[in-house]
């Protein structure tokens, strides 16, 4: 069954005949379901099943409540979310090409991939694809509710089903797709029919235009492309290959430009110095090259030189014009050349994995106003200027910031928030979600005992059947981690294990650890504090930067990197994005983790040992 096509249009179509949807950039398939094991369809029919274990291996798991409405088929798109409104169609493109077993598990392990559903076309063997949209939407909602599925697009939901969320407000889902970078929207007929393999204009799709300056560098007159490229130190390194998007005039004068002004390579090719600079419109860069490229304008007004990398990673992701930046040149780290723009850059490309722990919490950040070698201070209460999208929650008579969004980040991004500093709890819950141990040695030197102090935990956690989670703190220590169920149990429970916990490293190892408060009487030994984890206190949020000379990132790791290799100064902004997209973000089933915590069984044994 080939699914029905999309209209590419310029402007978003208005009026109450019309809903609107993201569009994700990913593998658009059918997912036809009779008995146990459904069947993933690419739109060229080719089977996914094999690529796409996690989607086969979660149908599997709701089998029983899904037999009452086999068969069934279902349209969607196979998406690896970066956030609510955006897909990676780079990591997509790699799990579809894999095909040793071994290689797509551990990619499934690193990058989880959802399926997001837009249309429902048979119901318990019934052909609904004559119904109007609006009535495949009920019927697709109530399969949904029925079925404990979630109705509504969530990258940090498990659930490998979800159902794409339905608009009528076109302004703000373009709004969301803007600020979160996202492909475009797709608006659809409310009594559209769905039909097989055709292309219709009841189903339009308004891209997301990113535009980037580029270099021109070579024509092939056998091809007729045109070939730019930005530098990356100083060679110009090749990122788009064009000729769509030029008129016939413009074709023209480039054709006139590469033959009497450049050098002739081959018979059929010409290259030129830089010296022209073009705007290309693209929808994202996949490394290699740009995607979806089309010429949009000549670009007179900028020098060659000024196109380089980061300037094109500026380009690619725009900030919200909700949020003006001031002074994006300032230097922020200045020993790796790291500015303010370059931190928002971090921002925008690390929300994905730091927004879920700062979401719904009283925050406490450190500003450095003239980076990170400066003066700097707290800041706990939100300033009268803040913009409207900031939201704050009066306590006592702080007002504190709740930074649940990418405006809200990106603003206190430009305020120079550095330092992201949350409560283990949020603004709803009494009770911790979390539990952190912070490894604390006396210098980087002695950043082995952090090393030590952590797997012997992590072998405590293991005989409790307790999932644990490890993260450096930025600076010279590591922070172990162990979730919890969501306002299940007290400060008291949970300070009576890690006091355990600590206690017994302490009587283990008593010339490596110490829970003495004082510095003075540690003797070069690791703290160990048991007395911070209490309401009221914060500790650094995951992904967030540190004040320190390098500006080096409080960074989640595998359990297997924590060994003698692992330095605490090997995690710059620039390694933490490379680590993000290459390795995947080790605290991604955090919360997963935390609703099957076994804690109780634990809690339960240290209360009949303190009686």
């Amino acid at each position: 069954m080939k699914p029905m096509l999309l209209t590419a249009a310029t402007e978003i179509p208005t009026g109450n005949d019309w809903l609107y949807e993201a569009k994700y950039d990913g593998f658009r398939c059918v997912l036809e379901w009779e008995k146990n094991t459904p069947i993933l369809k690419s739109r060229n029919g080719k089977i996914l099943n094999h690529a796409f274990p996690e989607i086969i291996s979660f149908c599997h798991d709701i089998y029983d409540k899904m037999i009452p409405f086999l068969p069934l088929s279902l349209d969607g798109e196979l998406v690896f979310l970066r956030n609510n409104y955006q897909s990676h169609f780079s990591t997509v493109q790699l799990r579809g090409r894999m095909r040793k077993r071994s290689v797509i598990t551990n990619h499934v392990q690193k990058f989880p991939c959802h399926y997001v559903i837009f249309d429902l076309l048979t119901l318990k063997g019934q052909k609904l694809s004559d119904f109007p949209l609006t009535i495949r939407k009920q019927k697709l909602n109530s399969l949904f509710k029925a079925a404990g599925l979630p109705s509504y697009v969530n990258y940090e939901d498990p659930k490998r089903l979800q159902a794409i969320n339905v608009y009528e407000d076109s302004r703000r889902i373009w709004k969301n797709i803007t600020v979160n970078n996202g492909e475009g929207i797709v608006a659809k007929k409310k009594a559209s029919t769905w039909n097989i393999d055709k292309r219709t204009i009841h189903w339009l799709k308004i891209k997301n235009w990113r535009y980037v300056t580029v270099i021109l560098t070579k024509y092939d007159q056998k091809n007729g492309f045109f070939h730019g490229g930005i530098y990356k130190g100083t060679t110009i390194k090749e990122i788009v290959v064009f000729r769509h998007g030029l008129t016939k005039e413009e074709e023209k004068t480039l054709k006139q430009l590469f033959q009497s002004k450049g050098k002739q390579v081959t018979k059929m090719s010409w290259e030129i110095e830089p010296s022209i600079c073009v705007d290309i419109a693209c929808i994202d860069f996949d490394g290699v090259q740009v995607r979806e490229p089309l010429f949009h304008a000549f670009n007179f007004e900028i020098e060659p030189e000024e196109c380089h990398w980061q300037h094109m990673q500026r380009q690619l992701f725009p900030l919200p014009e909700t949020v003006p930046v001031t002074h994006p040149e300032k230097p922020i780290v200045p020993i790796l050349n790291i500015q303010k723009n370059d931190y928002l850059l971090y921002l925008q490309n690390a929300a994905p994995a730091l927004l879920p722990f700062l979401h719904e919490r009283l925050l406490t950040v450190i500003r450095y106003p003239h980076g990170v070698m400066e003066e700097h201070f707290y800041q706990k209460s939100c300033p009268d200027y803040a913009p409207e999208f900031v939201t704050a929650e009066q306590v006592d008579d702080i007002r504190y910031i709740i930074c649940n969004d990418m405006e809200t980040l990106l603003w206190l991004g430009n305020q120079l928030a550095l330092e992201f500093h949350i409560p283990y709890q949020t603004r709803h819950t009494v009770n911790p979600t979390e539990i952190v141990f912070d490894l604390d040695p006396p210098s980087v030197n002695e950043f082995p005992l952090a090393i030590k102090a952590a797997l012997q935990m992590k072998a405590i956690f293991d005989q409790f059947e307790l999932r644990s989670f490890v993260k450096t703190s930025g600076g010279k220590g590591l922070q172990v981690y162990i979730p919890l169920p969501a306002n299940t149990f007290s400060y008291e429970e949970t300070r009576l294990f890690i006091k355990f916990v600590c206690t017994f490293l302490c009587e283990q190892e008593p010339h490596s650890f110490t829970t003495e408060r004082l510095k003075k009487n540690r003797q070069n030994k690791l703290y160990l504090d048991y007395i911070q984890h209490d309401e009221g206190k914060t500790i650094i949020a995951p992904y967030s930067p540190r004040g320190n000379k390098r500006g080096l990132i409080a960074t989640p790791l595998y359990w297997e990197e924590i060994n003698s290799s692992l330095k605490p100064d090997l995690f710059t902004m620039t390694a933490v994005l490379d680590r993000l997209k290459n390795e995947g973000n080790p605290f991604r089933s955090f919360w997963e983790a935390a609703e099957t915590q076994r804690f109780n069984n634990v809690v339960t044994q240290l209360k009949e040992l303190t009686k």
